[in-house]
């Protein structure tokens, strides 16, 4: 008998140690097998528990739930960390996404962000952005703001410009009273000036040989009531009229003429 006991001992030892070799292969297939990210899993449920790191999140698969180990949480959800095992945990209903369990940074259409809260409504003083979907500080004068530096409405007492409140228009616009608004002013601008025309002579000129040329030039916008006014449009000076010279044929009529002159009179001297 006393021959028998190590024998059997030795069996056990070898049923334990085969079965521990089964269990080793069975557990590095079904590793080979999981999704990425997973230490163990399953056909049915997916991932049953993840590699350190990872958080363990619940995906709807159709009408059914499955495990899925990711490097960070989706939109709407938030990593919690712990010894055994990290989760992504679903933010709170008004929240679009969120940094934790009490601070939101996003919030869903008709709530808005403060403080890492979301409210259907603001603060007194600070604006409701539908389009961040947050509460804007806006700048003094200021009642409704896309953000800081850029209001789309002011104070009923001041005159909007370029996404700012002012109390009286700057230099170059002048106060629209009617649309609480700074018009810029709209200063005189003309064109280029023409050459100068021919020299054209007057009557009381003539015996002094003078005349006047003009040159203009085109109005291209007129002025505001506040703009600057226009310059002149239209220039005179005084001209020297160049005299044609007489052809030699004139002097020729005109000696033929005084000869015939002076031959008439000789005539009527002798009768």
């Amino acid at each position: 008998r006393t021959m028998w006991i190590p024998l059997l001992i030795w069996i056990l030892h070898f049923m334990n140690l085969t079965k521990g070799l089964e269990n080793t292969r069975r557990n590095s297939s079904v590793s080979r097998l999981c999704p990425a990210g997973c230490a163990t899993c399953s056909a049915l449920n997916g991932c049953l528990s993840c590699i350190p790191r990872l958080f363990f999140h619940l995906e709807l698969d159709g009408m059914r739930q499955r495990g899925a180990c990711l490097s960070s949480c989706p939109r709407g959800h938030y990593g919690m960390r712990s010894p055994h095992i990290s989760t992504c945990t679903r933010c709170k209903v008004d929240c679009a996404s969120c940094f934790s369990e009490n601070f939101c940074t996003h919030c869903h259409p008709g709530h808005f962000l403060f403080q890492g809260k979301c409210a259907n409504s603001c603060p007194y003083g600070l604006t409701a952005n539908t389009v961040l979907r947050e509460c804007t500080v806006c700048s003094t004068g200021c009642e409704v703001c896309v953000r800081r530096n850029m209001c789309v409405r002011c104070r009923a007492d001041l005159y909007f410009l370029h996404g700012q409140c002012h109390l009286t228009c700057p230099t170059e616009f002048k106060p629209d009273v009617r649309l609480m608004q700074c018009i810029p002013k709209v200063h005189c601008e003309v064109g280029e000036w023409t050459g100068w025309g021919p020299c054209v002579q007057k009557r009381s000129m003539r015996a002094y040989r003078r005349g006047q040329e003009t040159r203009n030039r085109q109005l291209l916008r007129s002025p505001s009531d506040d703009g600057d006014p226009c310059p002149h449009v239209s220039e005179i000076r005084k001209c020297v009229i160049k005299m044609r010279p007489k052809s030699p044929t004139s002097k020729n009529v005109n000696l033929t003429n005084n000869h015939a002159l002076r031959l008439l009179l000789i005539l009527c001297m002798d009768i």
